[in-house]
């Protein structure tokens, strides 16, 4: 019963474009954008989060403006991170408003100490008891079901929303990792550049999203079918549809893609020889949404020749890296990043 007043331990993978919530002993039990609308006007207050939110970008009145408090990775907006944080929990915990979690929260591996902070700082506003922070690829490892606690080399490599983390985990520990702010964001931002200067077409976020999602691809498949886009003539400001295929969308996310080969290849070179070979014996493992593009796997080994897995479910397995720690904190505190409040 004591146990229960105190509130149950959870994981919080705080992502660019979602944010997913592990509760013990319930696993995941919330996942939903990382976004907030905010009343622009005074008092300055949020309205809505997550899904409610999501649905309002870029079809608010204006006084009221959604947000994305989190910018590759890392907190952009304090006060609405603080807000979201706070909101997600208490939707878990719902009427125990003395809950004290525990909260293992998972951050990019290339953050610096005052971001990394910055994520603390949240977590205790929010109502924290304790916060401990894991790194995203150490908690896709976990997530993936590698062993990382052996002394063979391990590669993952997670594609989320912000930050790409490409890392080689041996012994619990990272041994060499590159971490770059080229996502899936930036892949939707390619697909609005293109549609921009090709057809003069101001395209919105979600539909971006959405044709990269559909005829999207990163390595030249089967052509699939064209694709109706609708959105606002640059020109006449009126509303256009306008047929794409999937070559030419191919073709306008060709250099974000090229920048996440390019991140695994690195981190490859820095790679001690005898981890290299456990690497290439044992492939690459890929986690996060991006994972889920059409031919990133194939395009990923025909670049390293190295064969890639695509994690059981990709989209979870960051959370359910960090929800294992919030199983048994005491074993995993090697693999924790802790700090000395």
């Amino acid at each position: 019963m004591a146990n229960s007043m105190l509130g149950r331990d959870m994981a919080v993978d705080l992502g660019t474009a979602n944010t997913l919530v592990y509760v013990r002993g319930r696993g995941v039990v919330l996942n939903e954008p990382s976004v907030v609308a905010i009343r622009t006007d005074e008092p300055r207050e949020a309205v809505a989060f997550g899904h409610e939110a999501k649905k309002m970008i870029g079809r608010t009145p204006g006084n009221i403006t959604a947000i994305r408090p989190l910018k590759d990775g890392v907190i952009a907006d304090f006060d609405a991170a603080e807000q979201m944080l706070r909101y997600f929990i208490q939707r878990v915990h719902r009427r125990r408003y003395f809950a004290k979690p525990r909260i293992v929260v998972c951050v990019p591996s290339g953050i610096t100490a005052v971001e990394q902070r910055a994520v603390r700082d949240a977590g205790y506003m929010a109502g924290a008891r304790k916060v401990y922070i894991i790194e995203e690829p150490m908690a896709a490892a976990l997530g993936s079901n590698l062993e990382v606690r052996d002394a063979t080399g391990n590669m993952v490599v997670d594609i989320g929303g912000g930050t790409t983390e490409v890392a080689v985990i041996s012994f619990g520990g990272i041994v060499t990792s590159q971490s770059i702010r080229v996502a899936g964001d930036a892949i939707d931002k390619a697909v609005v550049s293109y549609c921009k200067k090709e057809f003069s077409l101001m395209l919105g976020e979600a539909t971006s999203e959405q044709i990269k999602m559909t005829i999207g691809s990163a390595f030249p498949t089967a052509d699939g079918p064209d694709s109706e886009i609708r959105g606002r003539d640059m020109v006449s400001g009126l509303p256009r549809t306008v047929k794409v295929s999937s070559a030419s969308i191919r073709q306008a996310i060709e250099e974000p893609i090229t920048a996440i080969v390019d991140a695994v290849k690195a981190t490859l070179d820095k790679t001690p020889p005898e981890l290299a070979g456990d690497i290439v014996d044992r492939g690459i493992v890929l986690t996060g949404g991006g994972a889920l593009l059409k031919g990133m796997d194939e395009r990923l080994r025909h670049e390293t020749g190295i064969p890639i897995h695509v994690a059981e479910n990709p989209l979870d397995a960051v959370v359910l890296g960090a929800g294992k720690c919030v199983d048994n904190i005491e074993t995993l505190n090697r693999i924790l990043v802790t700090d000395g409040r």
